[in-house]
């Protein structure tokens, strides 16, 4: 497998305002192809903000909508592929809190629907999606996405590993007082289920939420490879697929799991 340099946009942007966060992404994505990166992944509802309320309606947009093919254009003008969190509208009026990703030929590749839904906000204003892995090939790697609260349940991730993921992007909104998710969490995520996670987190107030960033891409030895800290930025980082291999080679986990005792999780 080859390996693929990877950057992360801790950032807001600006809620309730589209336009302005297509041009904070388009910036990202010339800055970090500029230094080689072949992937940039935004925060989740990176498209819209995130503390938007009763505009979730109004903002939210199909996932082959005008945003979806702005993003399209970014990413050919810049031979970069684009994770980016909004909210869908699908169904008529339903919306999910969905992650999408576009090929560096401006291609939908994979669009994800967040499965766990966090807190009240996001229970009032969206529906939960239903299909636990979403995966698509880039570069030679296998790609997966889930969103936020997702990876705090240790099955999602390991259903990840079992259809053989090797980097989980993890578009996220995580507030004070959770920073041991970032700090913690991933890389033992990362370690336990022998995969590169990629943490996207979005930074500073916003409405009642203080995100605490700490935007991190950690590695299957449980090292962390960057973290941004708590302010604006766009960090990046290699996913070595030789690495990847021999950790996989080295590490028993999935090897010794005994699934036939694990029944009654279900």
């Amino acid at each position: 497998m080859p390996s693929l340099h990877t950057a992360l946009l801790q950032s807001s942007g600006r809620p309730g305002d589209v336009a302005h966060n297509l041009q904070v992404l388009k910036d990202a994505a010339r800055a970090a192809a500029a230094n080689g990166a072949g992937l940039l992944a935004c925060p989740e509802l990176f498209l819209t903000g995130y503390a938007i309320g009763g505009d979730v309606h109004r903002l939210a947009e199909p996932a082959d909508g005008d945003s979806a093919r702005a993003i399209g254009e970014i990413a050919a003008e810049h031979g970069i592929a684009v994770l980016y969190g909004y909210p869908e509208r699908a169904d008529g009026d339903t919306v999910y809190n969905s992650a999408q990703l576009i090929g560096p030929g401006g291609e939908r590749l994979a669009n994800y629907r967040k499965t766990h839904l966090f807190g009240c906000f996001e229970r009032e204003w969206f529906t939960p999606g239903e299909q636990a892995v979403v995966q698509a090939e880039l570069s030679g790697v296998r790609i997966g996405v889930i969103i936020c609260y997702d990876v705090e349940f240790p099955e999602n991730v390991r259903a990840h590993a079992l259809a053989g993921t090797d980097l989980l992007l993890v578009p996220t909104a995580q507030m004070h007082p959770f920073q041991f998710v970032p700090e913690s969490v991933i890389p033992v995520r990362a370690f336990e289920n022998q995969m590169y996670v990629a943490y996207i987190n979005r930074v500073g107030a916003e409405g009642e939420f203080e995100f605490v960033g700490l935007s991190c891409l950690a590695g299957p030895d449980g090292v962390v490879r960057t973290r941004a800290g708590r302010h604006e930025q766009l960090v990046q980082a290699e996913v070595d697929a030789d690495f990847l291999k021999e950790s996989r080679a080295d590490n028993p986990y999935l090897h010794d799991r005994r699934p036939e005792l694990y029944g009654p999780l279900t």
